[in-house]
């Protein structure tokens, strides 16, 4: 098992990846071949984006050649403070690992990975959402819930 940043040769199975994360999640919601079309022309806009930022690390479990786990992080800058040195938390977000591969420590793999690149790189904290589902596995891994965010949505 490698755990390492995705690359363009990554995009296609990304893609799927997130398709197929989608449909799991929703059941409720019917996807036309229209739609998939759509979504990976957006998906490889996005993709496309993030691998030339620096703001945007996507980490992969590969196993011959094909990605088994994936988690997208998202650096988030935080305005200086005086008195202390200001660095970025990072923010996790679209973690999965297909069903063939649960149950086998490879997403703990992947998050411990993960864990240490925040560490070695002085970013403050990361920050997720947890489904309820997954709640337990965060806390596996070292997670502790905070106090729940505020939110707006404009009408």
């Amino acid at each position: 098992m490698k755990f390492r940043l995705a690359d363009r040769k990554d995009f296609d199975q990304l893609i799927q990846m997130r398709w197929d994360f989608t449909l799991e999640d929703n059941k409720t919601k019917i996807f036309t071949e229209s739609d998939l079309e759509s979504f990976k022309s957006e998906c490889r806009t996005f993709l496309e984006s993030a691998l030339i930022s620096d703001t945007w690390f996507i980490w992969v479990a590969e196993e011959d050649a094909k990605i088994v786990s994936h988690i997208y992080i998202q650096l988030i800058e935080k305005v200086p403070r005086p008195g202390r040195i200001t660095y970025p938390f990072a923010y996790m977000t679209n973690v999965y690992t297909v069903k063939e591969s649960r149950k086998q420590g490879i997403g703990s793999k992947l998050i411990t990975t993960i864990n240490e690149w925040v560490s070695e790189n002085n970013y403050e904290f990361i920050i997720v959402w947890p489904s309820d589902d997954s709640v337990d596995y965060y806390k596996r891994n070292g997670y502790v819930h905070c106090k729940e965010p505020m939110e707006y949505f404009p009408s």
